[in-house]
C-alpha cells in the first residue's frame, strides 16, 4: 500500500492509500477524487486522466511510451515535462508519499 496525495487545481489535497498494483487513476477513481475522468477506463485511449507528477517523483516511474505521449497531445490542459496519464502509472509500495497534481481541465 502506498499513500498518494492528489492535489486538485484549486489546491485541495486528498491523501489516500492506493494498493500496490493499482494505477494512480484507479486510486483516484476508487476514492472519489474529482479531477480525473478516465473516460476510457484506463486503456490509454484518451487523455482524461492527465496529471502532473511531482518533480521529486518523476524518476520513480518508467518513461512514457510513444502511445501515452500521443494521447497527451489531446489533453485539454497544458503539457508539461511532468505530464503523465495516470492510467499508465502503476503504484508499488515504493511510491509511498507520491504527490500528483490534477489539471484544471480534463
Amino acid at each position: 500500500m502506498a499513500r498518494v496525495t492528489y492535489v486538485e487545481a484549486d489546491g485541495t489535497r486528498h491523501e489516500v492509500e492506493v494498493p500496490a498494483g493499482n494505477t494512480v487513476m484507479e486510486g483516484a477513481f476508487k476514492n472519489g477524487i474529482e479531477g480525473i475522468e478516465a473516460e476510457c477506463g484506463g486503456a490509454c485511449a484518451c487523455a482524461t486522466c492527465h496529471c502532473y507528477v511531482d518533480e521529486n517523483w518523476v524518476g520513480a516511474f518508467q518513461p512514457p511510451k510513444d502511445e501515452e505521449l500521443e494521447m497527451l497531445e489531446f489533453a485539454k490542459s497544458e503539457f508539461k515535462d511532468t505530464s503523465r496519464l495516470s492510467c499508465q502509472l502503476s503504484v508499488t509500495d515504493a511510491h509511498d508519499g507520491l504527490v500528483v497534481y490534477l489539471p484544471e481541465l480534463q
